[in-house]
């Protein structure tokens, strides 16, 4: 159990981090909309704690969407005129705003989706805009060491506590912006705001993989043993995931023409 903790989310976040050296801020944001974080947490939450656990925190999950949209959106506006230190600040505590309410929400699949509805909508209108970008992003060993770091804290902080914290705020937890906050100061201290926006509103195509392999886990694992539950999650996660990037593809494709 506690080799998952520490290998698990640090090896996706060390993948999606690379994913920004190779191919750019988009694709790494929508990248790292795959539960790479949370998914792992929540596999560990119900090995330690049951399926019943594991799919109402998956259920409050989907709803922290709507959080880490929040930090997002404070961060995306607060970067364009101040430094990464104040965008942080800012995106944070739009997070903690967002989740206390969140928290407060009954752990219905219903309300859910609804907030992260909210949070996608809200993204894909209200996010600035962004101009063209360098292609890839440098990034020093120590950088890599610092996020795979924070990922393993996070990891064992959110399964350590989860019984204490019970399966709302452990949920909410597991969508803790970890990736948005070590993408966004990397990408902000070396290429400025456009890049960090660029970013962040990759993150909005990858929301709807997420949502659908949380609330696949809702559902599914109150019916069947884990390890099938979380295999077809991924499946469709990942089958979300190509036909969102389909869609901006071909997207992209109808803007270049119709210039």
């Amino acid at each position: 159990m506690l080799a998952l903790k520490l290998t698990l989310v640090p090896f996706f976040l060390l993948a999606v981090s690379l994913s920004g050296r190779w191919w750019g801020p988009a694709v790494a944001g929508w990248l790292a909309g795959l539960p790479v974080v949370a998914g792992p947490i929540l596999y560990l939450l119900v090995l330690a704690h049951g399926p019943l656990f594991g799919a109402r925190a998956a259920t409050l999950a989907v709803a922290a969407i709507l959080a880490s949209e929040a930090f997002n959106f404070a961060y995306a506006w607060t970067c364009r005129a101040r430094a990464w230190p104040w965008a942080l600040g800012a995106g944070l505590a739009a997070w903690f705003v967002c989740a206390c309410a969140l928290s407060r929400l009954p752990p219905s699949p219903l309300w859910a989706t609804a907030a992260a509805l909210l949070a996608v909508c809200i993204g894909q209108s209200f996010l600035p805009r962004s101009l063209a970008l360098p292609a890839g992003m440098p990034l020093t060993r120590a950088d890599l060491l610092g996020r795979m770091v924070a990922g393993s804290v996070l990891t064992l902080g959110v399964t350590s506590l989860s019984q204490r914290l019970g399966p709302q705020w452990s949920g909410l937890l597991s969508v803790f912006p970890l990736l948005s906050i070590v993408l966004s100061v990397a990408s902000h201290r070396a290429h400025g705001p456009p890049y960090v926006i660029a970013l962040l509103r990759g993150m909005v195509l990858g929301r709807f993989s997420f949502a659908a392999f949380c609330l696949s886990l809702s559902f599914s694992l109150l019916y069947q043993r884990p390890l099938p539950a979380f295999a077809e999650a991924v499946a469709l996660a990942l089958l979300v995931q190509w036909g969102t990037r389909r869609c901006a593809t071909r997207r992209r494709g109808v803007v270049v023409r119709a210039t």
